[in-house]
């Protein structure tokens, strides 16, 4: 039984992780446009493609008339979401 108590412990490690680093580019990105990074660099473009993927469902949900209101929501619901729900799900894994 301890086996696969610790086996569900890993999986929300894993989950937990994961939904971390994906805020965590969310974030980045936010920051990078908010400080008007150079969008030529190699970096900004990885971490502005990814931050797309990662927001495809609500990079474009808020129609505020100011662009930086319009990322620092979209960009930034994405980012709330998957940390509550990574987490939530590790806690649930935590705890079995």
């Amino acid at each position: 039984m301890s086996r696969y108590r610790n086996g569900s412990q890993q999986a929300g490690t894993v989950i937990a992780v994961v939904a971390d680093a994906m805020a965590f580019i969310l974030g980045l990105w936010i920051l990078m446009y908010l400080l008007d990074a150079n969008r030529g660099n190699d970096l900004v473009r990885v971490v502005r493609h990814a931050a797309d993927w990662l927001a495809g469902w609500s990079h474009d949900l808020f129609t505020f008339n100011e662009d930086w209101a319009r990322v620092v929501a979209g960009y930034g619901l994405a980012a709330v979401v998957y940390l509550i729900v990574g987490h939530a799900v590790a806690n649930r894994l935590h705890r079995h």
